[in-house]
This record gives structure tokens, sequence and C-alpha cells, in this order.
């Protein structure tokens, strides 16, 4: 596998085949049988699929082709491929969650988000790999640019189908890191959006879950986004997704902060040169940058970040712990020792203790919500470097704790419910390893704006 590079490395983008499909130089379908030969030639390695439908998808790719022919497309996606992460319902897939207890589950409806792709035109092509009900356990998928390396998680087969070029966009959750940091480690654009934004359909369990989307370029993963937010709107209760019909032009910010979270010490040296370097090329844009210690509003927000990967884990383990309670009586081998200890974790907890994380949770909110005047954007690693190695657990040894990769760069965002774009400007030792930029919630459309000025506008970092 070739050292990647944000140079050089040109991932799949949909929106430039559109324009080939309304100029009648190209065709939905031929669109995807190229996408289907290069699932056939990375998927050996990669694995990141659990299940494709073919034949599903060559019939929506004639149909839609037949309407780009007649001039009449439902939407800009329409004839996109798209891979949904195996948590969400798809009525002509299992959707098995990565986990042994929901082996053969088939509820043959559709996740609002997935009925919202197909209202598009968007061709559901397969169910991709998650984690064990979307935690920490891994599944088969590995790294594109290394397969010794994971591709993060929960979303790893999402983030990884769109790194190894197979499909152009795909669906992700996050709950602690599981949109942004995979698509750091795979070298994509990814939107986790404000809490709620895009309607989670049956997944509403968690407090802090969220449906956003992976994609090869910043113009696919907007267009996603706000055509599913346009039919199947925001989570119950939420607004949804605000923002442009169409993708966000690129936006210069005036003031950037940097966010250090609980991560920053632990950052190994070439990571932190490489974003140093994003930081004086940002600088040498105009843009004004602050640190923890030049504006007070920002040293009191990092100081409240202190254990915030501990209270979103504490939060979403009560909250899924009566699920997992119920898996493991009805099926004691259907879930992984280490979601077994996620739960055991959870049943030490008393109401009171819920109560005070969701105390702390608000504290974090209302110290970022001070920052609105201050900063445009915060903006931080989006992973604790590149991917790291993974060969699977040795047998004997104790469990390794995060697999998938460390979601402490991650975590705030998903406890403030604000947006989070990955950036894949930087690569260090020749793998990725994207930038972070996150703004106040329902501020999505900003995020978008800023990530695609950057890209547009600043050097990658190679490191």
């Amino acid at each position: 596998m070739a050292a990647y590079s944000p140079r050089d490395f040109r991932a799949l983008a949909f929106h430039q085949a559109a324009r080939a499909f309304a100029e009648d130089a190209d065709t939905p379908r031929d669109f995807l049988e190229r996408c289907l030969e290069t699932i056939a030639a990375q998927e050996p390695v990669v694995r990141a699929w659990v299940v494709l439908n073919q034949a599903g998808a060559r019939e929506a790719a004639d149909a839609s082709t037949a309407r780009w022919k007649a001039g009449r497309p439902l939407s800009p996606i329409d004839g996109m491929p798209i891979g949904i992460k195996d948590l969400l319902e798809t009525r002509d897939m299992p959707t098995q969650m990565g986990c042994r207890a929901y082996r053969g589950n088939f509820p043959k409806r559709d996740n609002a988000a997935v009925s919202a792709l197909r209202e598009a035109g968007a061709i559901i092509l397969g169910k991709t790999v998650t984690t064990e009900l979307g935690g920490a356990h891994p599944g088969p998928t590995t790294n594109p640019f290394d397969q010794g390396r994971t591709p993060g998680g929960s979303s790893s087969g999402s983030a990884a189908a769109v790194a190894a070029r197979m499909v152009p966009a795909a669906i992700g959750t996050q709950v602690g890191g599981s949109i942004i940091r995979p698509a750091s480690y795979c070298g994509n654009f990814a939107l986790k959006p404000t809490q709620g934004g895009i309607n989670r359909g049956e997944r509403q369990a968690t407090s802090m879950s969220t449906s956003g989307v992976h994609a090869g370029s910043i113009e696919d993963m907007w267009q996603v986004a706000i055509e599913i937010a346009k039919r199947a709107g925001g989570d119950p209760g939420r607004p949804g997704l605000f923002g442009p019909s169409t993708p966000p032009e690129a936006r210069r910010p005036a003031v950037i902060g940097v966010m250090e979270t609980e991560g920053w010490a632990g950052l190994d040296a070439a990571s932190k040169v490489a974003f140093e370097q994003v930081v004086d090329r940002l600088r040498a844009q105009g843009v004004t940058v602050l640190r923890r210690g030049d504006h007070p509003l920002l040293e009191t927000f990092e100081a409240s970040l202190t254990g915030v990967q501990a209270m979103t884990s504490a939060i979403t383990g009560w909250e899924n712990h009566w699920l997992f309670r119920n898996l493991v009586a009805q099926d004691p081998d259907g879930i992984s020792a280490r979601s077994k200890a996620v739960l055991t974790m959870a049943s030490k907890m008393t109401p009171e203790d819920y109560r005070l994380r969701l105390l702390q949770r608000e504290e974090i909110r209302a110290r970022h919500a001070a920052l609105a005047p201050v900063v445009d954007a915060l903006i931080a690693p989006a992973s604790p470097g590149p991917a790291p190695l993974w060969a699977g657990e040795v047998p004997g040894q104790p469990l390794v704790p995060r697999p998938t990769g460390d979601a402490v760069f991650n975590t705030p965002s998903s406890g403030i419910g604000a947006p989070a774009v990955t950036v894949p400007l930087t690569s260090v030792g020749g793998m990725p390893m994207g930038i972070q930029v996150m703004v106040q919630p329902h501020m999505d459309a900003q995020a978008t704006a800023i990530a695609r000025w950057m890209v547009e506008t600043l050097d990658p970092v190679v490191a």
C-alpha cells in the first residue's frame, strides 16, 4: 500500500460525475460499475462491508440513469452509491450491528435517513462494518493505507469504504468519536452535525448519538447531509440541520481558537509538529489564532474539559446498560467481554451519578456557548495522531482498552452537541491525520464553509 499524502491523494467525488451525467458524458450505472470494480479489488483486504445489494443497486442505478437522461434527477445526489453503517435499519438488507446477539436480524424497514436518501435517488449499495453495537469492540475492517492499522471506530467500514474509493460517501454515527476520528485515520471529510441535526430514526436511545456523513469531498459531504435533512428533518423535538441546499461557499475565519483538550499532553511530537504547521499557515493567511492562555473564556472552557471523556463514557454507559443487560440475559455469549465490561461499569452507577454527569455536561456546554463572540471556530487534531497499529487481542492478556483509537479529541463536540468537520489536511509518517473544526450548535454550515476555505487555501502538511 502506498503512503498517504494529502497533497496527492484523490478521493472519489460524486459531484464531479453528476456534471458529466447532466452532459450525457457518463451515467449513474457506469459510475456504480466502477465502484463495484473497486470493491471487488479492495474488499478482500479492507473488509469494509457486511453485505452488498448489488442487484438492487444496479436496478436503482438504471432508474437514476433514465432520470438524468430525461433531465429530471430527483436531487444532486441522484445516482450516488452510498454505504450505510450497520447500526441503521435497511428494508432490503439485515441490520446485525456487529454483534453476535443480532445475527440474522432483519427488520425489513428503513431508518429515517436511509428512507430520505432513497427519496433523493441515492443508491443504497450495502451495509458497512460497525464495531459491536457502536462501541469499542472492533470488527474486521482494516485501514486502506496500512492493513496493520485500525480504520477507527465505530464507523469503521464507512470510513474505510470512502478512503478506499469504493463509494463517494457513507453514513456513520457518533457517540464519542465514531465519525470524526475514523475520518481522521482514513483521510476523509466528515460531518458530525449538531446533536439531532439528522433524524436518527429508530436510534433514539442515547442522548449523544448522532448520524453523520463520511465523504471523499466536502461538497459531497454537505450535499448528502442536507438532502437527508430536507426530507427527514432532525430528531424528535429538534429543529434539524440548518444551511443552504448547495455546499456552503468557502469562508475565511477572522479568529480561530485552538482546543487542546485532555489529549494534548499525550499527543506525539510528530503530530504536534503537523498541527502547529496548520496553525502557522492560518496565521500566514491573516487569521488570528488564540491559545488557551490568550483569553480567559478559552482557558475556562479548556478547564471544563478535564474529565469530559470519562463523563461521556459514563452517560452513554448508563443509557445503554438496560439494552446490554437484556442482551446478556437472552444470550450470555451474545456480546463481547469488552461490552460486558461497559455493562459492569454502568451497573455500578446510580441515578444520582447520572444526574451529576449531566450537570457536568451542562457546565461544559455553557462555557462553550460563552466563546461564541470570541472565536469563529475551534480547531484541534481530529485524532491523537495517525491510526494506531492493531493486530487483534493477545490470548491470555488483558483486553486492549481502545483498539479502534482514542476519542479524547472528539468527546468535547459529542458532549456539547456541537457540529464538527474533519478536514484531511495533514499526514504523519505516511498516514492520514485530520484537523477538526468545531463551531456552535446549529452552525454546521459555518463549520463546513471554514473547513472548505482551509482545504482550498492552506497548503497540506506532510510530516
